[in-house]
């Protein structure tokens, strides 16, 4: 599992149990807090407006990730690419593949994945992790680093390829989603067989936006391979807004 800084994206089954009512917020919002089972409603209502309110949604930014593909159990990378992403509000994202190195296959790889996260963006609140879209059990808690986290269950309402069956990390204290893993509900293509998705959310100039992407899919008649994103750091990429 890859931690990132600041700036890696996401683009994977749950809901809270707080315990009386949150019961003393000044243990939920310090970092070193015990963390008490929560209320199921109140919790997802705090991780809905969250999302909400997040300017990530009317703000423009670009950031460049550079993904490396693995076939099998190789150490190796048969492939490496570069691509710039751009976000421009409310509901457009693009991307352009900006260096390939190695096994083009990697290359086809890599637009799969950037077509899915592309295409969900123009979902707005279709594809959301909200009370609309899933069903939420509470699993466990646990830290991420010193910071409390709730780790819930997510279970889709429909079969759909840009929802995710899976897990989410929730952070205890702000409600942002740190971290999601899971496989769509809907194969996602004919090419892939199989998609395991860990996306990992951070904060980039104010706004909280996927910093890593890490796949595991099986290609048909290709077997199975490992791709791994990570936004480059900021001295690297030459703006957070689109030109």
């Amino acid at each position: 599992m890859r931690r990132t800084k600041t700036v890696t994206p996401r683009l994977w089954l749950s809901g809270f149990v707080l315990s009386t009512t949150l019961a003393s917020s000044s243990q939920v919002t310090s970092p070193t807090a015990e963390i008490k089972s929560p209320d199921l409603n109140l919790i997802l209502q705090r991780l809905e407006d969250i999302q909400h309110q997040d300017p990530t949604q009317s703000r423009p930014y670009m950031v460049l990730r550079e993904y490396k593909v693995l076939r099998g159990s190789n150490t190796q990378p048969t492939s490496e690419i570069t691509a710039q992403i751009n976000f421009v509000p409310p509901d457009t994202k693009t991307y352009k593949i900006i260096q390939v190195k190695g096994d083009s296959r990697g290359e086809r790889m890599v637009r799969e994945l950037l077509d899915r996260e592309t295409d969900s963006a123009k979902k707005v609140h279709s594809d959301e992790i909200s009370r609309k879209n899933y069903d939420f059990v509470f699993l466990r808690p646990e830290n991420f680093g010193v910071v409390p986290e709730y780790v819930l269950g997510i279970v889709p309402k429909r079969k759909d390829k840009y929802l995710l069956r899976g897990q989410i990390w929730v952070d205890a204290s702000t409600f942002r989603i740190r971290r999601i893993q899971g496989v769509p509900a809907k194969s996602p293509s004919f090419w892939i067989t199989t998609l395991h998705l860990t996306i990992q959310f951070s904060q980039l100039n104010g706004m909280w936006v996927p910093v890593s992407f890490d796949a595991i899919a099986t290609i048909r008649f290709l077997g199975e391979y490992t791709l791994a994103g990570i936004n480059l750091p900021s001295s690297e990429s030459p703006s957070t807004v689109p030109k």
